[in-house]
């Protein structure tokens, strides 16, 4: 399986990303630049965490003009995994991919722990091989995580069981309903605010991330056999 990611001016967690696919799932993975127009021979799309563009205007307001997006939409448009960490989440629902947007922290402070999560949603491509309601340990950092949505929205995601990830226990940034890591209404775009790739080896506190991407890899070898 071959996984882009897409980097963009003030992208900062993209080794990580790569690291995390090659060296840790040990599947291929190429860096794909923001001013590219195709995503040919790509399996997946991983949009990492950073500060697009820095930041400017709003947290990945400008990336969604880079001449890639179109592609991404393409892609997930075709039912392909699309992941968006971080930064990457912000993107997804600045292009309409994910209902919703991030704002500042409720402390207004930049936050950066492990913090633990809870699977509210186990049988997505990106979560089939966690429990459901398993707590797992997941690094944040981010200033504008706060995930907010109004009440239809909210409302939407609950019925549509699209809340994938929750803060358990603590909620670093004040998001609404706790939401950590939303989906799609396909179930093939996720956006989250905690960084999985971080989370791959125990050397670094931790593998609980890499099953995430262990299990796009599995649900994308079944649609290959089905095929």
């Amino acid at each position: 399986m071959k996984f882009a990611v897409i980097q963009f001016p003030g992208s900062n967690c993209d080794l990580d990303m790569l690291h995390a696919i090659r060296d840790s799932l040990g599947e291929e993975a190429e860096y794909v630049w923001h001013a590219e127009t195709s995503l040919a021979g790509f399996d997946a799309v991983l949009l990492p965490g950073g500060f697009s563009y820095g930041d400017y205007l709003r947290t990945g307001a400008i990336a969604k003009f880079s001449s890639i997006m179109p592609e991404v939409l393409r892609f997930a448009e075709m039912g392909k995994p699309v992941l968006g960490v971080c930064n990457g989440f912000q993107i997804l629902t600045e292009i309409g991919l994910l209902p919703g947007a991030l704002i500042r922290n409720n402390n207004l402070h930049f936050i950066c722990k492990t913090v633990p999560l809870r699977v509210a949603n186990a049988s997505t491509m990106f979560t089939g091989l966690y429990k459901e309601g398993e707590i797992i340990q997941v690094p944040v950092a981010h200033g504008e995580g706060n995930y907010y949505c109004d009440d239809e929205t909210l409302l939407k995601l609950k019925g549509n069981n699209q809340i994938v990830f929750t803060y358990d226990s603590v909620n670093p940034n004040g998001s609404r309903a706790d939401i950590a890591g939303i989906v799609n209404e396909r179930g093939n775009v996720l956006g989250m605010m905690p960084h999985p790739e971080r989370a791959v080896e125990d050397i670094i506190g931790g593998t609980d991330g890499l099953r995430l991407f262990e299990s796009v890899v599995k649900a994308w070898k079944e649609e290959q056999v089905n095929a």
